[in-house]
């Protein structure tokens, strides 16, 4: 059964159920469309020439959003299939809880994610495309809609090369089987499709960027056109009932930008109760309308809003120096773990809302602090939950293979899109472009590529020069705002004296990496930048699978698994870095090195677990 979902605009999205695809501009009215829709594979390819966007149906059914090689999707085909079509009816009663109607009668359908080329139509009629597995588009349906119809047909068709590695695909595999650490694939719709209705005139895009050192919030509004007249934009931030500020401004253009004093934190009035951080993650809810231009002499509040939506954001300052990572402008030090989001029944796709506030939990309740998403842009709603709950997130680009124009072009648009989509949250503190020079293999000589990574370290900066940028995680790495490392060394000893002290780590960047590669391939003057060990660990423990699991070393129980983790921990911990990111959170397929089963049971009790990863002695210590 589809499930469609209509809900009054939360009094604060701080507080929402993590069920709405875009957790940061809520609007009152919107439709899910998950759940059973038609489906074809294409394998010909011939299904725009046989016209089957206009077509009564197709063959068979899936669940969407989950992708046709996982089992939740009701297909469960790993086979090669670069085309897929997706249909389904819409109907009156679900356009009605879209909001379609009176005020509101632009209907947008919004789809989170298609992977990894995707087409839409509605009754026949072609809405869009988009290019880009990981970020989501929006389609404008209003002129195709069709009252003659009792409901409104929707089809989507994919195409997902296997075989392209210019396609930034990260983790999954373009064998047919998985092989080493790749994964099976996630092909199609893979996030919500959703429906909302919106006025003409409407916000479109809502961005936040909090200065804790002037006591302000830059906010950057896009509307949906430029308006015919001059309009008003309000927006009112407050925290727990006490509004923090009240600005209008007018705007007559498409764009428009404003900072808004916080009085309470210029004057030093509860300033450290209103920053967000794990230890205490402080959201502050906006509400922003959009308002006719008063007549002369009104009040600037007054009037019925053309259209409102509610956000959220949170006061905090990301940056780096003095050698350590700068959470609020003090050293914080990151116990992170490396995170596939990658689920067996639903591979890249999220078994349902509730599953990512619970791997948020899961993160902390083993003791740490960070995330690093790997080779993934997560769902919004993760983001949500780790800005709610607490986490900070490293968000990390999929990689492409192949070195070409091509992937440069593909990868420039996407990242761009992705910081586009995820610059408000505050849990994203550090943006990853590049991981151990996949789809740059030989950047320490290949000058092309060598400007291909410092592009887009610079092009991060000039799009978001508030958050700290890895150039290229791991090792090879050009100027960066924090040296990585990645060292799977099983030896305790040989860890604690490669990271023993700043000589130490001195000697490591100046040379090869642990894995043999030159750690700094330029030599821009130090700014301060901390070492972070950002991959290490990888031990498996997989009962009876030793011939069919993979990780960097074995341990043979429960037992050992702890005794090598405390060991390697211990190593860590009385290190001179500034954070470190143990791999990994969860087994995923025959990469049996997590933490957790893949069904995220704990390997080690998570008491102990916690202790050991937060450096807490243990029971026989102490």
């Amino acid at each position: 059964m589809t499930q469609s979902t209509g809900t009054s605009t939360p009094l604060r999205a701080s507080t929402q159920d993590g069920s709405y695809p875009r957790p940061q501009m809520v609007r009152a009215h919107w439709t899910d469309l998950s759940g059973p829709w038609e489906f074809q594979a294409d394998d010909a390819d011939r299904g725009r020439t046989e016209g089957w966007q206009a077509r009564d149906g197709l063959d068979g059914t899936i669940t969407v959003p989950f992708p046709p090689e996982s089992p939740a999707s009701g297909v469960g085909d790993t086979g090669f299939h670069p085309v897929l079509w997706y249909r389904r009816e819409i109907t009156e009663e679900e356009l009605l809880t879209a909001g379609l109607g009176t005020g509101r009668p632009v209907l947008l359908v919004h789809l989170g994610a298609v992977d990894h080329a995707a087409d839409v139509w509605l009754n026949g009629v072609h809405l869009g495309s988009h290019v880009g597995g990981s970020t989501p588009f929006i389609v404008d349906a209003t002129a195709a809609v069709d009252r003659t119809r009792s409901t409104q047909s929707l089809v989507v068709r994919a195409q997902d090369d296997p075989l392209d590695v210019e396609q930034h695909r990260g983790k999954q595999d373009w064998f047919l089987e998985p092989h080493s650490i790749w994964y099976h694939r996630t092909s199609g719709i893979w996030q919500p499709v959703w429906l909302e209705a919106v006025p003409e005139l409407a916000v479109a895009r809502i961005s936040w960027t909090p200065d804790l050192v002037t006591s302000t919030v830059a906010v950057a509004v896009e509307l949906s056109r430029r308006p015919s007249s001059p309009v008003r934009l309000r927006v009112v931030l407050d925290h727990e009932g006490t509004v923090l500020a009240d600005q209008t401004v007018v705007v007559d253009g498409p764009r428009a930008a404003t900072r808004i004093t916080l009085d309470g934190q210029r004057n030093g009035q509860h300033y450290e109760s209103l920053l967000w951080s794990p230890e205490r993650p402080t959201l502050v809810d906006a509400r922003i309308e959009l308002l006719d231009a008063p007549a002369t002499g009104a009040e600037a509040s007054a009037g019925t809003p053309r259209d409102v939506v509610v956000s959220y954001l949170g006061l905090r300052s990301a940056a780096v120096g003095g050698g350590h990572f700068l959470l609020n402008d003090r050293p914080y030090y990151v116990r992170s773990v490396l995170n596939q989001g990658f689920w067996p029944e639903t591979h890249l796709a999220a078994p349902s809302a509730d599953a990512l506030r619970d791997e948020v939990r899961l993160i902390k309740d083993l003791g740490f602090n960070a995330t690093r998403v790997h080779q993934k842009i997560e769902d919004p709603r993760f983001l949500y939950w780790a800005d709610r709950l607490g986490l900070l997130v490293w968000a990390e680009a999929p990689s492409a293979y192949q070195f070409s124009s091509t992937a440069v072009h593909r990868m420039v648009r996407e990242w761009t899109e992705v910081i586009e989509r995820d610059v408000s949250h505050p849990c994203i503190v550090t943006w990853v472009p590049f991981n151990e020079s996949w789809g740059v293999q030989h950047v320490a000589h290949d000058p092309a590529m060598r400007h291909y990574v410092q592009s887009l370290w610079h092009l991060t900066k000039s799009l978001d020069p508030s958050r700290p940028v890895v150039s290229n995680d791991g090792w090879e790495l050009t100027d960066s705002d924090v040296w990585s490392v990645h060292d799977y060394d099983a030896s305790p000893e040989r860890l604690a004296a490669r990271y023993a002290d700043k000589g130490a780590l001195a000697g490591l960047l100046a040379g090869r990496g642990p894995a043999g590669r030159t750690m700094r391939l330029t030599d821009e003057p130090d700014r301060g930048q901390p070492v972070m060990l950002t991959e290490f660990g990888g031990i498996t423990f997989a009962p009876g699978e030793e011939s069919e699991t993979w990780g960097y070393s074995r341990a043979g129980s429960s037992e050992d698994l702890a005794q090598r983790l405390r060991a390697l921990m211990t190593a860590v911990h009385g290190a001179a870095l500034a954070g470190f990111c143990y791999t990994q959170l969860a087994d995923t397929l025959q990469e049996a090195n997590g933490l957790v089963t893949a069904d995220r049971r704990p390997k080690v009790p998570a008491e102990e677990l916690r202790a050991i990863m937060s450096g807490q002695p243990s029971r026989e210590d102490g």
